[in-house]
């Protein structure tokens, strides 16, 4: 992780920059022409934000570290020929159709499974290179072995296969589902989840995904995600050691920031709302909570109860979480369905 140079006594507002793909020691930093092209217009993008920076040296500094460590990848780029590949045979560059679906094999800068472009380091890459179109393989995956079938290959562009995460967007009148009973309390939280109140349907579309809504119901929390944000990072104490953007703390960096989980309880002391906002740069979590509380629930001059703190991990992310609740029965907006959502409160 790198640091800009910062002015004596000015620790605690150094924006923290998260390394760049990982790349292993000694392996060439290839890179299509596609990819050393953006890497450049990346560069031009961040000497224009620094000259528009002006005197305000926390976002020069940041800049400037942001920048040595992309000239330092521009530096090591070895951009590769295609015209001398072997067009019969899967390399670096290469188009590759298998088990009807299509990616690209190009350089860890360029790299975004979710639009078929997979890393050269990547496993899937590694068995794909030097194979053939009609080859057939076993690749050993975390679900079990894989079977392969290499369908085409070509250095000509392919219609790459993009990963669409289908999410039904809600409006003001759709409302989720009974929350899943894993969210019963834990040690720590002692009371039930109750279901929120709905009527609901479900719409099968002609691709098979069931879309919910309903006829009537309160409205949507819709989590906030603003990408140039400037959030805090942390130390497991809590303790601020620097800040960073929220697209940067978002891309399995594992760099520590922190949220706040909101549990509400209705007078009987059932669950009946789950909600998360992240802690804002210069804010504590009770102070965040209690004006998110304002701006999205509409509930003011309440006192969360904070139950206990944790750190969540997954894939995209690594959170300090302070876990508060309160006891409400106002008409509070629902929160969304799905299991990518109750995921985030598995360990409250």
């Amino acid at each position: 992780m790198s640091r800009g140079f910062i002015k004596e006594g000015d620790q605690e507002e150094i924006p923290m920059v998260p390394p760049r793909a990982y790349l292993p020691e000694g392996v060439p930093n290839f890179v299509t022409k596609e990819g050393l092209e953006a890497l450049n217009e990346e560069l031009r993008s961040l000497e224009e934000a620094r000259a528009q920076a002006g005197e305000d040296y926390i976002t020069v500094n940041y800049l400037d570290a942001k920048m040595k460590l992309l000239i330092s990848r521009i530096n090591s780029a070895v951009e590769t020929d295609l015209s001398k590949a072997d067009k019969n045979t899967v390399g670096f560059g290469a188009w590759v159709r298998y088990n009807g679906r299509v990616v690209r094999i190009v350089g860890v800068d360029e790299a975004n499974v979710t639009k078929g472009l997979v890393s050269f380091i990547s496993p899937i890459a590694k068995a794909l290179t030097g194979k053939n179109a009609g080859e057939v393989f076993e690749l050993q995956g975390s679900g079990g072995p894989e079977r392969i079938v290499v369908e085409e290959v070509s250095y000509e562009p392919l219609a790459l296969t993009q990963i669409v995460h289908e999410k039904v967007v809600p409006t003001k009148q759709v409302v989720s589902r009974h929350i899943d009973q894993s969210l019963k309390a834990s040690e720590s939280v002692d009371y039930h989840v109750a279901p929120q109140s709905s009527a609901l349907r479900n719409d099968k579309r002609e691709d098979g995904v069931v879309a919910s809504s309903t006829v009537e119901g309160p409205r949507l929390f819709e989590p906030e995600v603003n990408p140039m944000e400037f959030l805090p990072i942390v130390n497991e104490r809590g303790n601020i050691a620097g800040r960073a953007l929220y697209m940067e703390l978002h891309q399995g960096n594992k760099i520590l920031h922190p949220a706040v989980h909101l549990h509400v309880l209705n007078s009987q002391g059932a669950i009946t709302r789950l909600y998360w906002w992240h802690v804002a740069f210069g804010e504590t979590p009770e102070k965040t909570l209690k004006r998110k509380m304002e701006e999205t629930l509409g509930l003011s001059g309440m006192k969360p109860m904070l139950k206990r703190q944790y750190i969540r991990e997954d894939k995209n992310e690594k959170e300090l979480v302070y876990l508060f609740s309160i006891v409400s029965d106002d008409d509070l907006p629902a929160t969304p369905e799905g299991k990518e959502y109750r995921d985030l409160f598995a360990k409250d």
